[in-house]
């Protein structure tokens, strides 16, 4: 009886080992896994095509630094910016790149890492237009913004309210040309974009800035708490080296400031206060 007791015991062993390893070799393979991602790449200064071929950009620049920090490689698409989430959740990418605005209605759908920048909403104008210097301004007024951003879903949730009607375009460069051109009073999109594209085109400028309080920052399907976790930690090693606040300057002309969400870690997983996050303070290992 001893001996089938002790036979038994090695066996046990032997098991509680092999899964040991299998479950090390796997996530040291999901590590090591290639990354396939997507942005906007009309949605400058974060991806842009560039001369020669292929996208560039703030996000591009930011997805290949996490892949070099998670040690593997990565796949980037360019596509349209409706078209990245379905993807996501049909298991073509195993995050969205593009800047991504965390919401409490997208975070019971998503899940996130923690925010990257801090995003607010900008007007830019024709400079022929008198400057928008509120909200009220709106009235009556036509507005072109980037189709499955948060700025249409803004849009849609105060037309009403302000009185002012919203075209949608595939893109933002679609949006902002239907301002040069009069069709639209107004382009609604980032402050960052916008930042980019007052200073690549003379013929518009920006002027009403909305403070949001909200963050961008990387999607991955509800079910994927350790892509997420694992993506995540190579982006707050990003942020505690410098490197998010280096592309910032390089790409938008502007230091983070401290406590901003470019140089700022949060203690646990996602966007505190928002749907997902996890609290749980991270050991980080860069």
């Amino acid at each position: 009886m001893m001996t089938s007791f002790t036979s038994l015991s090695k066996r046990a062993v032997r098991f509680g080992l092999a899964m040991a390893i299998s479950a090390t070799c796997a996530s040291a393979a999901w590590a090591n896994k290639p990354l396939i991602t997507g942005v906007d790449a009309t949605f400058a200064p974060h991806a842009m095509p560039k001369l020669g071929g292929g996208i560039d950009g703030f996000n591009v620049e930011l997805g290949y630094a996490l892949a070099k920090q998670l040690g593997t490689t990565i796949k980037i698409d360019g596509t349209e910016f409706s078209a990245l989430i379905p993807g996501l959740n049909a298991k073509k990418y195993d995050f969205v790149l593009a800047p991504t605005t965390v919401t409490p209605a997208r975070a019971k759908a998503l899940l996130f890492s923690e925010g990257y920048l801090n995003t607010d909403f900008a007007f830019v104008q024709n400079k022929k237009t008198p400057d928008m210097k509120s909200l009220e301004d709106l009235k009556g007024k036509t507005i072109a913004v980037n189709k499955g951003s948060a700025y249409e879903n803004w849009s849609r949730d105060n037309a009403a309210k302000y009185g002012f009607k919203y075209d949608v375009y595939a893109t933002n460069a679609d949006a902002l040309q239907a301002v040069q051109s009069g069709r639209a009073y107004a382009n609604m999109a980032g402050n960052t974009v916008a930042a980019w594209a007052v200073k690549q085109n003379p013929a518009v400028k920006m002027t009403y800035v909305l403070p949001t309080g909200l963050v961008w920052s990387l999607a991955f399907r509800l079910d994927d708490k350790e892509g997420r976790d694992r993506i995540s930690n190579a982006l707050k090693c990003l942020k505690q080296n410098g490197t998010v606040s280096k592309l910032a300057q390089k790409w938008f002309g502007f230091t983070p400031a401290p406590g901003s969400a470019a140089v700022t870690l949060t203690p646990g997983q996602g966007v505190p206060n928002m749907p997902g996050y996890d609290p749980t303070p991270v050991n980080l290992k860069c």
